[in-house]
């Protein structure tokens, strides 16, 4: 069985505004009667779901993260195709292409943490 989407639950309390019954709704919204009358009211699926807190697969990045913070302390305003292509002349055919959107993402999360100084990289002569 499907999980209910919040795009159901947002027609099912539309047909219920139109003096619909929650039999009714349920079935034009293709859920069943006990679950739409938990969705009449109160919270959307998506907000019952427990946010993921665990990986899906090995971090790639684990054994050279250290090394590309050394460059990113020594030049904060790097970007992630630079040191992309930093890693593949270190390390030849073991870093592909493939790799840049998830250092793109581990470079966000290190300059949020502060770890370029908070704006260091933006003032003239720093």
């Amino acid at each position: 069985m499907a999980r209910i989407t919040d795009a159901q639950v947002k027609e099912l309390r539309r047909q219920l505004q139109g003096s619909s019954s929650l039999q009714r709704a349920a079935l034009k919204t293709g859920m069943d009667r006990k679950s739409a009358a938990k969705y009449r009211e109160g919270t959307m699926p998506k907000e019952r779901r427990a946010a993921r807190t665990w990986r899906t697969r090995p971090d790639p990045l684990a054994t050279v993260w250290p090394e590309l913070q050394v460059e990113l302390e020594r030049a904060p305003g790097l970007q992630a195709l630079t040191l992309l292509a930093l890693l593949q002349d270190r390390y030849p055919g073991q870093f592909g292409n493939e790799l840049l959107r998830t250092l793109q993402r581990r470079v966000k999360q290190w300059r949020a943490a502060g770890g370029a100084g908070q704006g260091d990289f933006l003032q003239p002569g720093a």
